[in-house]
């Protein structure tokens, strides 16, 4: 039998006079929250698409481009790209991709409206579970208003994160329609809600423990030692374990397919980079960190870099020192049973993203807190609410504290969101507020390469590269640059850099492609050769390889072997560069209508044909 919540509704009586009925007052603030999280987040549509991820997960993802088709939803679900497995993800940027093209405000737009949705939805099953309409409203207001949700909101790739939220708080609202009457459709409900989540994101991969917190406060399904014998509530507490058995078995096929995909995706970086002590320190500050943002988010950045050993033993030491007062007090105070629920909410929930199995390269990430911080939204909410109550403070003036903090965190907000608005802006941003970072200046000399400003963009490669000697997209453009400015011999010195540190394939590949380049500029043919073949087994279908190969070959006088890989280039990547490097050869072979067809399609393609011709000389002279 389900158990009877022992809360009733707590609606002032001047609101319920105001709005009729408790029912009318919940509508009025489900489109309160809607708009208020619409108005203060309308800016995403100004933003641009970042070089963080956008590119791999939306604008350059084939399959992703493509749209929503049979051989997309085999992709999604077959996938383990970008070290992830979320079909769920890839079919909604599909979606878009299917609705709006590559219009970037429609993509933010979707993860607004997410946004907006689960802040109603958390408002919804707070109220219904505990009774209290006033303090639902306020969490749900923090979680939708806060300054560290906007990288989860503005950072289009990162629609996982939303996606997975909504199927998280679905699956909390099915498992209260549950427990209060229990019955198998209804937890095979729950359970499939779950695992729409997990295939999202794994992020929500501690539901089944939340479950059980959600068991003692507010569902109240757990005796206290005052109300029960421990027999009976250590009795009751196992049954409740037994219950979940079937969601803990989904958390622990998420965890280890997410295992898989990121150790073959090299996101799990090895006990050398980050021994267990150094994990463990920087997990500790983190926690702490984490805590000085929900009060104070200010200085939020795309990239907090990981401090590996430099972190002073002070740190983690008093960090630990702060938890475990923390903790103490909430066991202290565990008859205000929110509190206890909402301090474990935000430390369990940050386990699988504190870094104690490092992936990555950061030491922490706003969009980490999006699930979490719900929990320290509860404790203050449901404790300044009772402060209020125990000390006769008028409604009014509590009320106005939490307006003109939610007011201070829009304004934050709207701020913060500006900083995504492209990745030039973004990446200055990261360094403005942090130090010594390296991911942070590689991104920003990316961005100003994309936008021509070479000379602007190496000083931060050099940059990345002093800061993190085994930097390998630092040591890549510095090559690319090298070469560019017919430094060979640096080039190629750079570019073993990138081959001894990484294990990322696609760097590998590009590696190579410019070692092949070098070394045919130098004359070294053979070592050339090797290069552009070693590229060609990483990525078969490289562009760049096989135009280095045809070269290659049109040096030897090889011209059919030059067409035949010229050919499969502008099959891969169809380029005026490319088409007249084909007619070219073509032409060393008398097959001359083909040759003009080639250079037909040149000069169709080309935005400046006389410039293509130039390239393709140069190319050709050495």
């Amino acid at each position: 039998m389900p158990v009877a919540l022992k809360q009733k509704a707590a609606i002032e009586p001047k609101s319920q006079v105001f709005f009729g009925s408790p029912e009318k007052l919940s509508r009025v603030l489900c489109l309160l929250l809607i708009a208020a999280t619409l108005v203060v987040f309308n800016r995403v549509n100004q933003n641009s698409f970042v070089n963080f991820d956008d590119d791999r997960y939306i604008t350059e993802n084939l399959h992703v481009r493509a749209g929503l088709s049979w051989e997309t939803v085999r992709w999604a679900f077959s996938s383990l790209e970008q070290a992830n497995w979320h079909p769920l993800t890839w079919l909604s940027h599909a979606l878009d991709c299917q609705l709006f093209r590559l219009s970037r405000a429609g993509h933010h737009y979707v993860n607004l409206l997410l946004h907006a949705v689960n802040a109603m939805l958390l408002f919804m099953i707070l109220q219904r579970a505990t009774g209290f309409t006033w303090r639902s409203f306020a969490v749900a207001a923090f979680f939708a208003l806060h300054p560290i949700n906007v990288e989860s909101v503005a950072w289009a790739s990162e629609r996982k994160n939303v996606l997975s939220m909504l199927f998280f708080l679905l699956a909390l609202g099915a498992y209260d329609w549950y427990v209060r009457k229990p019955e198998l459709r209804r937890y095979l409900v729950v359970a499939a809600l779950f695992a729409l989540g997990l295939m999202a994101k794994p992020q929500v991969i501690t539901f089944p423990f939340v479950l059980l917190l959600w068991d003692y406060w507010p569902l109240r399904r757990v005796g206290s030692p005052h109300e029960l014998s421990n027999k009976v509530a250590l009795r009751r507490v196992s049954s409740l374990i037994i219950e979940k058995l079937p969601l803990f078995a989904l958390s622990a096929a998420s965890a280890i397919i997410t295992m898989k995909a990121q150790s073959a995706g090299g996101a799990v970086r090895s006990d050398l980079e980050y021994p267990f002590s150094v994990r463990l320190g920087n997990a500790l500050l983190a926690y702490a960190r984490y805590l000085g943002r929900a009060v104070w988010p200010s200085d939020l950045a795309a990239m907090y870099p990981h401090p590996g050993e430099s972190l002073q033993a002070w740190q983690p030491v008093a960090a630990a020192l702060l938890l475990g007062l923390i903790s103490a007090g909430m066991w202290a105070a565990r008859q205000r049973r929110y509190l206890l629920v909402g301090w474990l909410w935000f430390l369990g929930t940050l386990v699988p993203m504190i870094g104690l199995v490092q992936v990555g390269g950061q030491a922490m990430a706003d969009r980490y807190a999006y699930l979490p911080f719900i929990g320290l939204f509860v404790m203050v909410c449901w404790g300044a609410a009772d402060w209020a109550q125990h000390t006769h403070l008028p409604a009014y003036r509590p009320a106005a504290v939490v307006i003109f903090v939610l007011a201070a965190f829009s304004l934050l907000t709207y701020l913060q969101i500006g900083y995504w608005r492209d990745s030039v802006t973004l990446w200055s941003h990261a360094l403005q507020v942090t130090s010594r970072n390296f991911v942070a200046e590689d991104s920003l000399g990316e961005a100003l390469v994309n936008e021509g400003r070479y000379d602007e963009a190496i000083p931060h490669f050099r940059s990345a590269v002093e800061i993190n000697s085994r930097d390998p997209l630092g040591h890549l453009n510095i090559c690319a640059y090298e070469q560019q400015h017919e430094n060979f011999s640096r080039a190629i010195e750079h570019c073993r850099m990138v081959l001894r540190f990484t294990p990322d394939t696609g760097l590998q590949a590009n590696a190579y492609t410019n070692l092949g380049g070098a070394y045919r500029k130098v004359g070294d043919t053979s070592h050339a050769k090797a290069s552009y073949e070693a590229a060609l087994r990483l990525t078969p279908q490289n562009p760049t390889a096989l135009m280095g190969m045809g070269l290659l070959a049109q040096g030897d006088g090889d011209f059919p072997e030059a067409i035949r890989e010229y050919s499969q280039t502008v099959a891969m990547q169809p380029t005026d560069v490319a088409y007249l490097l084909l007619a070219r050869a073509l032409e060393q072979t008398g097959r001359g209508q083909e040759a003009r067809a080639a250079r037909d399609e040149a000069g169709r393609i080309s935005s400046d044909i006389s410039q293509a011709e130039r390239n393709v000389d140069h190319l050709l002279s050495h």
